[in-house]
């Protein structure tokens, strides 16, 4: 229950938070690391990425009717403002953030 809430906490916040929904054995999940990591060092403090691990948080990913991964969901102020599943560029995913920031 504590990690819900704080999940939602999070999800909550006026900055843009990107949940990557992946799951260890998933070969385009590895893809997607390093690719979250550089949006992360080139958007510092405009966004919030979080790793949401579908078999260790299933109920996380029963929420969000993830169905497959990767999935990208970003939030803002708790409300989802775009979602997408499978492997995206740094450069995308840069300007769906900047969109919402």
């Amino acid at each position: 229950m504590e990690t819900r809430t704080r999940f939602t906490d999070i999800i909550n916040s006026e900055r843009p938070v990107l949940v990557d929904f992946f799951a260890e054995w998933c070969g385009p999940c590895k893809t997607m690391a390093p690719i979250l990591n550089q949006v992360k060092q080139a958007l510092t403090d405009k966004v919030t990425i979080l790793k949401v691990d579908v078999d260790k948080n299933p109920e996380a990913a029963r929420a969000y009717n993830v169905q497959g991964v990767p999935t990208l969901i970003l939030f803002k102020e708790g409300a989802v403002k775009w979602r997408q599943s499978g492997v995206l560029g740094a450069a995308e995913l840069q300007q769906v953030i900047n969109r919402y920031s």
